[in-house]
């Protein structure tokens, strides 16, 4: 029996109990059988209207939730149930399918904007996105992977990860560089390989970025970078020559010589010999810069190794600051060197001012910083400090910053100049891992 009959029955019921005794009340009455037979189907057709219109009422209630439900299974949540009130048993029901349809509505704008934002994303990003299903066919596919493939997303979608060419990127475990051949290109590749789940199945996602062409713009600027400042510091040395070699030329070639000629011939000789010099220090410099060794570490104790660096320096007063009691696993050749060229810029920059110098290591989450503090005029420019060979100082060979940040991020950390935010001066930050 369904719910439908099972009200109308026990409204049926509840109505018994009241006809048995009004058929009891009119034969006590002494009511004639006839009378009695014909108040009592009145009585009962009446009941059984009574009982239909109360499981309409109890019925139709739940027909509009059934409705509501459906329309929410069937994504739906533009339609809304009436008489939704507080205080009534039906009214709550309806009030809170009313909310329920809302919330899904709002949250499936939610979704369906974030998914437009990601493909928006996947499309004009400059790396190859792949979704595989947990037989390894291609499920989705970006328009940067139709380039990689040279595929159109129709032609690729289905198509098992062999038949694309990619069951080696497929086999990496989480992240690898490789170098493969495309039909949209070759090279190097940085591959990306996660694991996700959907429907309860395993699925592969793989994002696939073409590394050479970043590396040939790097390589590119690199060498133009390289190229002007050995241009420049080969004519700074080249020039003089050239023209003492003419005057040489020119004083040698007179007859009679001029009676002071050999002085002359010294002078022009001096100078060629001078200016040969700084070209061979130049290039020593870039020997060293290039030929950095990998550090050598060891187990070293911090304030003594900057104790030793503070003693090198006599020519401005170098105040030790606070210093952490820590030992770092580090080559100690290579970072004092580092701190060396760092103290040499900060005393050079605090000379013209008579300002000091302070040096002190602080212990930060993961690491140490060691920062020297000067009282110079500042950092006029930061965007050349670390380009080799740059300098802004008469006799400078511009390799300091460049060899100092090259050891920093040979042993995992960073060096950072900026200029000091209290007073003039400049502060040089040599973060180094714990």
């Amino acid at each position: 029996m369904n719910f439908e009959r099972r009200v109308l029955l026990m409204a049926l019921l509840v109505a018994a109990p009241g006809l048995a005794a009004s058929a009891m009340l009119l034969w006590l009455a002494g009511i004639e059988a006839s009378r009695i037979a014909v108040a009592l189907a009145v009585l009962g057709l009446s009941s059984l209207a009574l009982a239909a219109w109360l499981r309409h009422r109890v019925v139709f209630p739940l027909y509009t939730l059934s409705n509501l439900l459906e329309a929410l299974r069937e994504g739906d949540f533009s339609l809304r149930g009436t008489r939704a009130r507080r205080g009534d048993a039906i009214g709550e029901v309806v009030w809170e399918v009313n909310a329920l349809s809302e919330t899904l509505r709002q949250q499936r704008l939610r979704v369906e904007e974030t998914l437009a934002l990601l493909t928006k994303v996947m499309a004009t990003v400059d790396i190859a996105i792949f979704a595989f299903d947990a037989q390894q066919r291609l499920r989705l596919i970006n328009p940067a992977g139709e380039r990689l493939l040279g595929l159109r997303g129709d032609q690729a979608i289905g198509l098992d990860a062999a038949a694309l060419g990619l069951e080696d990127c497929l086999s990496v475990a989480s992240a690898a560089t490789l170098q493969r051949a495309f039909p949209g290109g070759a090279g190097s590749f940085d591959v990306r390989h996660a694991v996700f789940r959907e429907g309860g199945l395993s699925h592969d996602l793989l994002a696939i970025t073409d590394l050479s062409r970043a590396l040939r713009e790097q390589e590119r600027l690199a060498w133009q970078r390289l190229i002007r400042v050995l241009g420049h510091e080969l004519n700074n040395s080249l020039a003089p020559i050239k023209s003492m070699a003419d005057t040489l030329a020119d004083l040698v070639g007179r007859q009679p010589p001029p009676p002071d000629w050999r002085e002359d011939a010294r002078g022009g000789l001096a100078v060629i010999a001078e200016r040969a010099d700084a070209l061979a220090r130049f290039m020593a410099g870039y020997t060293a810069l290039a030929r950095l060794p990998p550090p050598r570490k060891r187990e070293v104790e911090l304030a003594p190794l900057l104790a030793r660096i503070c003693a090198l320096e006599t020519r401005v007063p170098v105040r030790p600051g606070e210093v952490a009691a820590v030992r770092l696993a580090l080559d100690p050749d290579q970072i004092e060197q580092a701190l060396i060229n760092l103290l040499r810029n900060a005393a050079e920059a605090s000379a013209g001012s008579g300002g000091a110098v302070e040096v002190r290591a602080l212990a930060r989450p993961g690491g140490i910083d060691i920062e020297v503090e000067d009282e110079g005029p500042g950092l006029a420019g930061s965007e050349n400090l670390f380009v080799p060979f740059f300098t802004t100082k008469p006799g400078g060979s511009g390799i300091g910053l460049a060899l100092a940040r090259q050891i920093a991020e040979g042993h995992g950390g960073s060096l950072v100049l900026r200029n000091r935010d209290d007073r003039s001066g400049c502060l040089a930050r040599l973060r180094l891992p714990v």
